[in-house]
């Protein structure tokens, strides 16, 4: 039978036995209303018929009202519903008729015996109705009783089997299912019958037989698949390392084997800790891993009797298992990608920018300085045209020598001919040279440079020249990105270790998102139309961080930018 039926039949029989239940209590109610009703109407009518004509015969005497009783009398003779009512009645017209012919005193004794009968008749009959309705009312809350109770043993049985008869396969079910879940597939469920629990737990039982065939029949599919990965592995271009959640070699290709020096060593499945004490190569990549540097420095390695250079890539493989909340980790994939080829690229076109700016510092210079011979006045007296085009001249000018001097500033960086001679150094004078160098600049946008008060300062670790530039070029971007009329403030700060120098302009923020690649090369916000290459801050933190500072960035958009440079104090 389908659960589905067997429910229906269950709400059924609890309707029936509801409705004959209230069918019960409404005809024993309508059996004490009928009673209650003929001691109401019946007896009590003629009581009260008797009782009106007693009053009248005893009110009215010899001559009483013979009207009223007459219809009192009349009333009585058509409300007869006892047995021997009828006689009495009877008797009492009789009699009421021989005492209209002759009015005495014996004829009114006579009626008021008959009167005094029928009273009694119809007492003795509500005392016998209120005994019977008494009865029916006690078989009544009986019967009532005993259904109710029925009703009641019959809703508890439904109530304690039906949702066990749901909940009882439903939980052997969810339980097989848990046992599946945990690569038992021999488990199965027993549910004997034709309902819907039945047919799942067959459709249950055909799919975990699957699964175990599956199980016991997919090692081959397995060993092609993992023959295919391997395969696939061993043809990428790109040295390849996998380990497992215990740092075991799961496989290695030809590429990786040969820049290891591996080759000739049985790898697979040593735990990679153990090789890395004779590897140089593989220490390194294990010391990346566990530090938890994804993407670490370049490598520089000697392979195939040339020096090749590798980005080194570390992926952590984690799953989440079917039914679990957390990730887990079952390995890691390291990759070496050979960007040999974009570093010899890379170089020839540092030594083309080192060249080209190298050759264009000469004639700037010579530029600048006949720029200058033409402002003096001993050469001749310009008019106001003139100046207004040697002013230009020369400010452009200075825009191609600041260029060229940050194109040959990368070159160096990037070559790592950069020089450093580090000196214990005043940090207030490095900071005036840097204001006084871009004073005129900001005197054309009525920009104020707003400085506090260089006393007081410590040391600094620096070397001067690398120091000045760099405060010189945050003060010059500072002014670049400010709007005219505005302030530009440095502010001086000092740390345990460090003497910070802040450079606050009031222009239009750069957004957060863009505040780790402001750094890199080349890297201008989108949208800024203002002039420059791009290098002043990837120049300025090469410096700083070789000469063991740091420069910071703080900038919201519209409340513009904050730019902290700081420098090691020397506590010699």
């Amino acid at each position: 039978m389908k659960i589905k039926t067997k429910l229906a039949l269950s709400l059924s029989l609890l309707f029936a036995l509801t409705i004959a239940l209230a069918g019960l209590a409404i005809w024993q109610v309508r059996q004490l209303s009928s009673d209650t009703s003929n001691i109401l109407v019946a007896n009590y009518q003629s009581l009260d018929y008797s009782r009106n004509m007693y009053k009248i015969l005893d009110e009215g005497g010899p001559d009483f009202e013979r009207a009223k009783f007459s219809k009192f009398l009349n009333r009585q003779l058509n409300n007869v519903t006892e047995i021997g009512e009828q006689e009495y009645t009877a008797e009492l017209y009789d009699d009421y008729k021989a005492y209209i012919l002759s009015p005495t005193p014996l004829r009114a004794a006579e009626i008021r015996g008959d009167l005094n009968n029928i009273m009694k008749l119809n007492m003795d009959a509500i005392k016998r109705k209120s005994l019977k309705a008494e009865t029916n009312a006690e078989q009544s809350v009986l019967w009532l009783s005993f259904t109710s109770s029925f009703c009641l043993i019959i809703g508890f049985t439904l109530l304690v089997n039906v949702p066990g008869y749901i909940a009882n396969p439903i939980r052997e079910l969810t339980e097989s299912i848990r046992q599946i879940a945990s690569r038992n597939y021999s488990q199965r469920v027993y549910n004997k019958g034709n309902d819907e629990f039945s047919v799942l737990a067959r459709s249950f039982n055909t799919m975990a037989e699957k699964l175990e065939e599956y199980n016991n029949s997919d090692l081959a599919k397995l060993m092609i698949e993992k023959k295919r990965i391997e395969t696939l592995i061993n043809s990428l271009s790109d040295p390849v390392i996998g380990l497992d959640d215990k740092n075991r070699i799961l496989f290695i290709n030809e590429q990786a084997l040969v820049i290891t020096g591996l080759a000739n060593l049985q790898v697979i499945g040593r735990k990679a800790e153990e090789l890395a004490l004779k590897n140089d190569l593989l220490r390194t990549l294990l010391k990346n891993m566990l530090s938890g540097n994804a993407k670490g420095e370049n490598l520089k390695i000697y392979s195939n009797d040339k020096e090749s250079h590798f980005e080194q890539l570390i992926v952590p493989i984690n799953i989440l298992p079917t039914g679990e909340a957390e990730k887990r980790h079952i390995g890691t994939f390291m990759i070496l990608r050979n960007i040999t080829a974009y570093k010899e690229l890379d170089a020839a076109k540092t030594n083309f920018i080192a060249t080209v700016s190298h050759e264009f510092k000469t004639p700037i210079a010579s530029m600048k300085m006949s720029l200058q011979l033409l402002e003096n006045e001993k050469t001749g007296a310009l008019n106001d045209e003139q100046l207004s085009l040697v002013e230009s001249l020369r400010e452009d000018t200075e825009r191609l020598l600041r260029t060229t001097g940050e194109l040959l500033n990368i070159t160096q960086v990037e070559t790592g001919k950069a020089q450093f001679q580090l000196a214990n150094l005043d940090i207030a004078p490095i900071i005036q040279k840097a204001i006084e160098s871009n004073d005129k600049i900001a005197g054309r946008k009525d920009i104020r440079l707003i400085v506090p008060k260089l006393t007081h300062l410590p040391q600094i670790s620096a070397d001067a020249e690398k120091a000045e530039w760099i405060i010189s070029n945050l003060i010059s971007n500072a002014v670049r990105y400010s709007y005219e009329n505005s302030e530009v403030k440095i502010h001086t700060a000092l740390t345990p270790a460090y003497v910070e120098i802040a450079v606050q302009d009031d222009g239009i923020g750069i957004p957060e998102e863009h505040h780790g690649k402001v750094f890199e090369k080349y890297f201008r916000v989108p949208g800024n139309e203002k002039d420059g290459t791009g290098l002043g801050l990837s120049i300025s933190k090469e410096f700083i961080e070789a000469m063991g500072g740091y420069i910071k960035l703080q900038s919201d958009i519209g409340r513009g930018s904050i730019f902290t440079v700081g420098f090691r104090r020397n506590h010699g």
